[in-house]
Parts: structure tokens; C-alpha cells; sequence
């Protein structure tokens, strides 16, 4: 069998990622073609549902288990001006609804896997894709704004600017028991996810305005909201505050001959469900699918219908997904003329066990059930 060659470009999550688990495919030599001088800092953290987990814990032998913090049990709760409704519990008794890493953490380890898999690992910067023609399959994970993209989409994007700042960071704590939860405050969505015993991270979206003219305090705001959220005035210390531009960009082109985009450069959406690396995981195992089935038939993927396959496969769901993401966001944004009716549904939400049990099965496997 004469191995096909895969490049990938970017050595991010996504890039990173793919490049571990295409090259568990038989008769697949993967190049991963990284930027010369990048480093692997990203203190961020990231969730992904139980099913994704399953999906890396195949896919990666060496993967530690304390490097991924289970939860059983995910709040949401909605800011009204009396109090924080607590509208849905999603719980399981005998396993995990998600799981939350520390990104370089997870970096760091898919790098030692690259290397225990003889990935050839290429420092250098790509400027035009003609570069990389002696390649069969091209997959670019470099991120939303390369320029590059501008080669391969001629069918414009579906775009959204919310004018909104993501701010994350991490907090150490002494709270014997905590959730995940997703707070909707009148600022702007607020999630709480724990990664170890005395360590969680949080995600606070708020307006732009908002972060610009609250910059100096921002600190001070983040602790306060969250000793009243958590409703204890015990210390905390938060650490590591990041900030980045929130959007929504979607492409419906994913592919031009033997070049595929993945990863944010794909699509891009709001981090209000957590929901943006697990659409990444799902096609990464999608393509490691339709990439096998060509190999074990002798066909050459350059000459094939596999991108096409991945992308008919692929956008219904990240689509779908991607717009139901927005229109949750919508649904929880400060309207004064809407917010009394919305406080009358998600007091009745709570009760409601197929609305429950379906999102449960949404958040855990998408729309590939």
C-alpha cells in the first residue's frame, strides 16, 4: 500500500488534534506544519461532552486522566431583579455529562503524542498553498482570520459581530462542593467551570462597552459577581484574565479540490453553550471516517469525493448547532419589554423531563444520534 500524505497547518488544538488522530489511520503519513517560533501557552480551558471524551481517550494511549476534571452535574440559572432562577439541573448518577482540561496542558500532551508517533513535525510559515502541492489532502487549522481562506471560499461566509468581549480566567477556591453552571446575568452570560479540587475557570461574556469602560475594575467585578452568584463570602483569588472579541462566522464552503479548512476557521460561534471545540471533535472523527473508508479501498483521497462526503455529513449539524447557539444567546439578552415573559418560561422549564432529557442528549452527541 503506498502511504498518502496529509498536511496539516496550525498547531493549535484543532491542528494538534487532527494530527494525532488521522495518523492512527492505516497507510496516512501526517506532516504538521506549525509556525516558526509559536509557543504552546494558552491558559484557557475548554469542555467537551462525555462522547468527545470517549472519542480523544480512543484515539490518544498516553492520556491521563487527571488532566480531565468529570462532572456529573450542570446548573443554569437566570438573573431576574429579585433573584438567580435555578430553571434546569442536568444530572447523571453513573456517568459524566462533560469533562473540562486545561488547553496547554492537553497541548503539551498531544505534542508528546505527535512525537511518539513520528509525526513530522515542519517549522516554517506558509504563505501560499502552491507550497504545499506535493501534498494528497491540505487541512488549514490556522484559526479565523487567515487570509489564506481568501484562496479557497468564494461563497461568502454567514457572519455576526455581537459587539461582545469574552473574558476568561481562573480562580482558586476552598468550596467543598461546586458545579458546573452557567449564570444569565443582566451583563451577560457567566460560566463556572471547575477543573481540579481548588481550581475552576470562568467565561463572562459582556457588551464591549461594558469591558472598555470597566477595564481598570474588571477584577474586582469578576469576584464580586462571583461570591454573590455562589452565594458565599469566602476568599477567592482569580488569575490569569484574558479577554478576546466574540462572532459568529460560519463558511459554506468547506473545501476546494484537495484543501479542507477545520477548526475555528470552519466555524466559529458563541461560547454561551460551550459547545465550539465539541462541533471540532465531531469532525475531526467524521473525517477520520471517510478518510479510512477511501485508504481501505486503494482510492486516492486527492481524486475522491471525500471532502465532499465531509462536507455534506458535516454542515447540517454545525450549522444547526451553530444557529441554535445564537439563538439561545438572543433569547437571554436583557430586553425589558421580553424579560417578564422570559422569567414565566424558565420557571416552567424546570419541570419540564423531555426538555431536560433532550438536552442532555444535545450537549453529549450533538446531532448525531
Amino acid at each position: 500500500m503506498i502511504k498518502q500524505r496529509i498536511c496539516i497547518v496550525g498547531n493549535g488544538l484543532s491542528g494538534l488534534m487532527t494530527a494525532v488522530v488521522l495518523a492512527k489511520v492505516p497507510g496516512i503519513e501526517v506532516n504538521l506544519i506549525a509556525k516558526k517560533g509559536t509557543k504552546n501557552v494558552d491558559k484557557r480551558t475548554t469542555a467537551i461532552s462525555d462522547t468527545n471524551y470517549k472519542f480523544i481517550s480512543q484515539n490518544i494511549i498516553s492520556l491521563g486522566e487527571n488532566l480531565f476534571w468529570p462532572s456529573k452535574k450542570i446548573e443554569l440559572y437566570y438573573e431576574t431583579s429579585k433573584e438567580n432562577i435555578n430553571f434546569l439541573n442536568l444530572n447523571e448518577a453513573n456517568s459524566n455529562l462533560m469533562y473540562v482540561f486545561e488547553n496547554d496542558k492537553v497541548k503539551d500532551l498531544l505534542l508528546k503524542e505527535i512525537s511518539k508517533n513520528k509525526i513530522k513535525l515542519i517549522r516554517k510559515d506558509v504563505k501560499k498553498l502552491s507550497e504545499l502541492k506535493n501534498y494528497d489532502l491540505i487541512i488549514l487549522c490556522i484559526g479565523g482570520q487567515s487570509k489564506i481562506y481568501n484562496n479557497i471560499t468564494k461563497i461568502r461566509s454567514i457572519k455576526k459581530d455581537y459587539k461582545e468581549v469574552a473574558i476568561t480566567g481562573y480562580v482558586r477556591h476552598n468550596y467543598k462542593t461546586l458545579n458546573t453552571s452557567q449564570f444569565f446575568l443582566k451583563e451577560g452570560p457567566f460560566a463556572i467551570l471547575p477543573f481540579s479540587k481548588n481550581y475552576f475557570s470562568f467565561v463572562w461574556s459582556v457588551k464591549k462597552y461594558f469591558f472598555e469602560n470597566n477595564s481598570k475594575k474588571i477584577t474586582y467585578l469578576i469576584k464580586k459577581k462571583i461570591l454573590e452568584m455562589l452565594k458565599n463570602k469566602q476568599d477567592i483569588t482569580i488569575s490569569n484574565i484574558q479577554s478576546y472579541p466574540i462572532s459568529l462566522s460560519l463558511r459554506r464552503q468547506y473545501h476546494q479540490k484537495n484543501i479542507l479548512i477545520l477548526g475555528e476557521g470552519l466555524h466559529t460561534i458563541h461560547p454561551v453553550a460551550g459547545q465550539g471545540f465539541n462541533l471540532v471533535l465531531r469532525d475531526i472523527k467524521k473525517l477520520k471516517e471517510i478518510i479510512k473508508y477511501y485508504v481501505s479501498l486503494g482510492i486516492s483521497i486527492k481524486n475522491s469525493y471525500a471532502l465532499n462526503d465531509f462536507y455534506n455529513s458535516r454542515k447540517p449539524e454545525n450549522t444547526i448547532m451553530s444557529l441554535g447557539v445564537d439563538a439561545t444567546h438572543s433569547f437571554f439578552k436583557q430586553n425589558k419589554y421580553l424579560d417578564p415573559f422570559k422569567e414565566i418560561i424558565v420557571k416552567n422549564i424546570k419541570n419540564n423531563g423531555t426538555l431536560k432529557k433532550f438536552s442532555k442528549i444535545i450537549s453529549n452527541r450533538g446531532l448525531s444520534f
